[in-house]
C-alpha cells in the first residue's frame, strides 16, 4: 500500500512539481491548497507525512498543525517556507513540526528528507527492533528495551518517552509533544520528572544520544 502524503501549498506551479515528483517516488499525494482545506482533510483521512507551507490563505500552516496536534494526529511534519528567522523556525517547532526547510530549496533535499521522516514511523516497522545503542535495541511492536536478549525495566513514562523521541528520530520533540504523549488529560505535566526521564535514558543510551534544545525540546541523535 501506498505510503499518503497531505501536500499543502498554495503556489500551483511549485505545488504540481512537488506532486508529481512525490508520485513518482510512489507516495500516494493528496492536495491542499488553503489551511482550511487541509485542515478538513485531516478530519477525513489519515496520512503518514505532512508537508505543510507556513504562509497560506486562511489558516497558516503554524495554526493548522497546532491544532491538529492537539487533537491527537501524529504523522510526522515537515514545514516548506520562506520564513527563516529563529522566531520562525522555533514558533515552527512549537506548533509540533518535526522538520523545517526554507525555500528556495534543492527538490532533491525534499525527496531525502521525505524518505528519512517515513523509515522513522513505527507504523510500518521495517524491524520490529531497532538499535538505538551498541547492543541496546528498542521492541517497536511490544514495547521494552533490551541489552541484547535481556529486557531491561523502564517505567511506563520513560518507555513512551523512548519511543516517542525514536519515532521523530534526528528531529526535535517539543516540550508541549512530549506532555501531551507522556501525560494523560487529568495529569499535570511535570518538568522536574521529564529531566528525570531524559536523565535514565541517558544513563542507559549515553548522555551524547540525547541532545537538549533549550526553550524547545529534546532530539535523539541518529
Amino acid at each position: 500500500m501506498k505510503k499518503k502524503i497531505l501536500l499543502l501549498e498554495d503556489d500551483e506551479a511549485l505545488h504540481d512539481t512537488l506532486k508529481d515528483i512525490l508520485e513518482d517516488e510512489g507516495y500516494a499525494v493528496t492536495s491542499a491548497y488553503d489551511g482550511d482545506m487541509a485542515d478538513d482533510l485531516l478530519y477525513e483521512s489519515s496520512f503518514d507525512l505532512l508537508i505543510l507551507d507556513v504562509n497560506v490563505p486562511a489558516q497558516s500552516g503554524f495554526e493548522l498543525l497546532k491544532s491538529a496536534r492537539g487533537r491527537g494526529v501524529m504523522a510526522p511534519a515537515l514545514f516548506v517556507t520562506s520564513r527563516d528567522s529563529l522566531e520562525d523556525v522555533e514558533e515552527g517547532f512549537l506548533s509540533g513540526a518535526d522538520d523545517y526547510i526554507r525555500k528556495p530549496f534543492a527538490i532533491k533535499e525534499l525527496v531525502l528528507r521525505v524518505k528519512s521522516m517515513m523509515l522513522r514511523r513505527f507504523s510500518h516497522p521495517i524491524d520490529k527492533r531497532v538499535e538505538i545503542a551498541h547492543n541496546i535495541f528498542y521492541d517497536t511492536i511490544n514495547g521494552g528495551v533490551f541489552d541484547k536478549d535481556e529486557k531491561i525495566n523502564l517505567s511506563s513514562k520513560t518507555d513512551a518517552l523512548l519511543k516517542l523521541l525514536l519515532e521523530r528520530r534526528g528531529s526535535i520533540v517539543t516540550h508541549e509533544v512530549i506532555a501531551q504523549r507522556l501525560w494523560s488529560f487529568d495529569e499535570t505535566p511535570s518538568d522536574d520528572a521529564l529531566r528525570t526521564y531524559i536523565k535514565e535514558l541517558r544513563k542507559l543510551l549515553g548522555k551524547e544520544k540525547i541532545v537538549s534544545h533549550k526553550r524547545l525540546g529534546y532530539q535523539l541523535c541518529t
